[in-house]
């Protein structure tokens, strides 16, 4: 089964964080990960934030961005989404940003796994909560 995953679960790949191990375990899985390309920026936004509070080094944030980019990702550009993420944008009153990773996963026909508590909560009820999965309710592949 292809997964999409944003940001909130690919830090935790890398970081100690809560859920960090239900992360991993999609690493070890049988799942095939995609992400749009925002990914990685995102990512280097939170590790831009923990050097700037001296959580960690540059070079410690640097061996992140590498290691992030060895993972085995269907990595998708994001402009051909833009039409379907603004359109849930504006359906849900969510970012652009978070749109584009749940609109990855409504073109793919695939779930969207986040570890991102707002976003969950206010999308899991509405009319793409089929597509959304909670971080810990990843069926094991």
């Amino acid at each position: 089964m292809t997964v999409v995953v944003d940001a909130s679960v690919a830090i935790k790949w890398f970081l100690p964080e809560r859920h960090d191990d239900a992360a991993l375990r999609l690493l070890r899985a049988e799942h095939r990960l995609a992400a749009p390309d925002l990914l990685f920026p995102e990512v280097g936004n939170v590790l831009w934030k923990r050097v700037r509070r001296r959580e960690a080094t540059v070079q410690e944030a640097g061996a992140v961005l590498d290691a992030l980019r060895a993972v085995p990702l269907e990595v998708q550009a994001s402009q051909p989404m833009m039409p379907v993420a603004l359109e849930i944008a504006c359906a849900t009153g969510r970012t652009v940003y978070d749109s584009v990773y749940l609109a990855l996963a409504v073109l793919r026909e695939c779930p969207m796994v986040t570890a991102d508590r707002r976003l969950h909560q206010a999308l899991e009820a509405g009319r793409f909560g089929r597509h959304l999965l909670w971080i810990t309710e990843v069926p094991h592949a």
